[in-house]
C-alpha cells in the first residue's frame, strides 16, 4: 500500500455494516471439502471488522474470537451478532501482535483484509497461534470489474476522488497469499473459489462504496458527500433500474500448520 494512503475504517461504520455484503454461507461447505470443519472448533478470525466471515463460523458451532484495532466495527460486530443469535469474543488488536496465547485456536482466518497486514509477522502469528495441524484460512469477497459494467465506472470514480486509491481493476485472486504462508512455514495449500451476483439497489450500491478504503475510509467528510451524489447519477443515467446486480468473487487459500515444527 502507498505510505501516504491509509484509511480508517472506523469512520465508515455505519455504512459498513448496513451495505457492505457479507461473505456467502457457501463458504463454510467449500472449507469443509477442503477438510477444515469448524463446528466445535476454536476460531480466530483477524480483522475481523464487522465479523462478517466469523459470524458464519458460529453459526456453523465454531467458538470464535474477533480481533480487530477498529473498536466501532467491533461494536457493530456485536449488534450483528445479537440480531443473529451468536456470541463471539471481541478484542481491540492487530494481526500481528493478538496477545493470545500461543497454540489456543484450531483455526485463523482472515476474511477480506490480508493486504492491509505485514504479512511475515501475521503469518509468524498465526503460526504461534495454532494448534499443530490447525489451519489458517484467508479468504477475499471481492466486487468485480468487467469493461463498461457498474464495478468498472465506480472505480473509475473512486480513481478521479482519490488518486492514492490503487485497489481497482482486481480479479478476485491473491497468488502472492499462497507465498507469504509457504514461506511461514505452512503446508498442503489448496485455493477455491467461485463467481455469484449480488444484488443491490442503487442507494445501497451507493452506501457500500462510501464504505470502502477509497471513499469513507480516507475522504475527507464533504468529498464523501460529493462523490456520492456523483455516483449516484452515474447509477440513474446509466445503469437504471431498481436493482443492479453486481458480479463478485469469492477466492481462499487454506493451508495447514504441520503436526511437527518444519522450520527447524
Amino acid at each position: 500500500m502507498s505510505p501516504e494512503f491509509n484509511p480508517d475504517f472506523g469512520r465508515t461504520a455505519e455504512d459498513y455494516t448496513r451495505h457492505r455484503a457479507g461473505f456467502p454461507p457457501e463458504v463454510v461447505g467449500r472449507l469443509e471439502g477442503a477438510g477444515i470443519r469448524v463446528q466445535d472448533r476454536d476460531v480466530l478470525d483477524v480483522g475481523t471488522g464487522t465479523g462478517s466471515l466469523g459470524r458464519l463460523f458460529a453459526l456453523a458451532g465454531a467458538r470464535v474470537t474477533g480481533i480487530d484495532p477498529a473498536a466501532p466495527l467491533l461494536e457493530q460486530a456485536r449488534e450483528l451478532d445479537r440480531e443473529a443469535g451468536v456470541t463471539t469474543r471481541y478484542e481491540v488488536a492487530t494481526a500481528e501482535d493478538t496477545a493470545l496465547a500461543d497454540a489456543s485456536f484450531d483455526v485463523v482466518s482472515a476474511g477480506q483484509c490480508w493486504h492491509w497486514f505485514d504479512a511475515p509477522r501475521a503469518a509468524a502469528e498465526a503460526w504461534r497461534l495454532l494448534r499443530p495441524g490447525g489451519h489458517v484460512v484467508i479468504a477475499h469477497f471481492d466486487w468485480l470489474p468487467l469493461p463498461g459494467n457498474v464495478v468498472d465506472e465506480t472505480e473509475r470514480l473512486i480513481t478521479a476522488y482519490n488518486p492514492a486509491w490503487t485497489m481497482g481493476g482486481g480479479t478476485g485472486l491473491y497468488p502472492r497469499w499462497l507465498t507469504d504462508l509457504a514461506t511461514a512455514g505452512f503446508g498442503g495449500i489448496e485455493t477455491f473459489s467461485f463467481d455469484l451476483d449480488v444484488p443491490y439497489t442503487p442507494q445501497a450500491w451507493t452506501g457500500r462504496i462510501r464504505a470502502s478504503a477509497g471513499v469513507g475510509a480516507s475522504l475527507t467528510p464533504e468529498r464523501v458527500e460529493a462523490f456520492s451524489a456523483e455516483l449516484e447519477g452515474i447509477l440513474g443515467d446509466r445503469f437504471p433500474g431498481d436493482v443492479l446486480r453486481i458480479p463478485h468473487r469469492t477466492w481462499a487459500v487454506v493451508a495447514a500448520k504441520p503436526t511437527e515444527d518444519v522450520r527447524r
